[in-house]
């Protein structure tokens, strides 16, 4: 009788579900943790190079108004809690060399012709859920545009 009891309960299998799904469990969330947090991170970086391109696009028309280049792109990513930009136009020859910053003294340009650019950076600081290792408690998101414009 004894026997047939010890046998019983040692072929038994109540419960080891249970410790399965106890042990499995951590890495389960550990995983749909980091699933969420990339898929936020991917998100707001998203964001951020939509309202920089978008930051631009209008810059392209108004090369000079840097103001409301930094407001499109701002205004561009309401989702994204604090965001920032900044904007700055000027001068280039079109082969890339001699740039002048706000045009204010005009590239010399050998052979090729004079062109304006646009230049517009929006960042914002990205928290994840939890802090993992080697990323911290934060970490910028950042992304700069430039486009040529053909208005002076």
């Amino acid at each position: 009788m004894k026997a047939r009891m010890h046998t019983r309960l040692t072929r038994s299998e109540r419960g080891s579900s249970l410790v399965e799904v106890a042990l499995f469990m951590p890495v389960l969330l550990t995983l749909m943790l980091g699933v969420v947090d990339f898929g936020r991170a991917y998100y707001e970086a998203n964001e951020v190079m939509g309202a920089a391109h978008a930051g631009a696009v209008f810059g392209s028309q108004n090369p000079t108004d840097t103001t409301d280049m930094q407001t499109v792109a701002t205004d561009n990513a309401k989702d994204v809690p604090g965001i920032s930009s900044t904007a700055s136009y000027g001068c280039e020859c079109s082969d890339g060399t001699g740039a002048s910053v706000s045009c204010a003294s005009p590239p010399s340009c050998s052979t090729t012709t004079e062109v304006y650019y646009v230049k517009v950076k929006a960042s914002a600081s990205y928290s994840p859920i939890v802090p993992w290792p080697r990323f911290g408690t934060s970490f910028t998101i950042a992304e700069t545009v430039e486009m040529r414009s053909s208005v002076p």
